[in-house]
């Protein structure tokens, strides 16, 4: 009896283990990169406010997030949870950006492309 107490402690442990090693994905994180450019000429804008928050099942946003700003070379990085990120870009004298994105593998690359504003819409012209 007392070694089959143990054979079956032993197989506890073993199997905490093995499931406290797996990483679900919600402990998985994606290294990315977001680059900022122009539309117009390609050129990168610096100072940019990048702001992500993750996405539920729901597809509502969560209150957590994350703001970041570019560097003059229009680059940020930040690592985040797999899973969908809603991520919105706002810069002086460009159109707002947002996109939702789904990140599921170690690594990911973004660039970005911003529009200067349209001219808004009238009936009077």
């Amino acid at each position: 009896m007392k070694k089959l107490s143990v054979l079956v402690l032993a197989f506890l442990l073993t199997a905490v283990v093995a499931f406290a090693d797996k990483k679900s994905d919600d402990d998985q994180q994606s290294s990315v990169k977001i680059q900022i450019l122009k539309a117009d000429n390609g050129k990168p804008v610096r100072n940019a406010a990048v702001i992500l928050h993750p996405v539920g099942k729901d597809g509502n946003q969560s209150h957590k997030g994350s703001e970041l700003k570019t560097d003059s070379e229009g680059n940020t990085q930040i690592a985040v949870p797999y899973g969908k990120v809603r991520i919105q870009v706002i810069a002086p004298g460009f159109q707002t950006y947002g996109e939702d994105v789904v990140f599921d593998a170690p690594e990911k690359s973004i660039v970005i492309k911003l529009n200067r504003p349209g001219e808004q819409y009238s009936i009077y012209k």
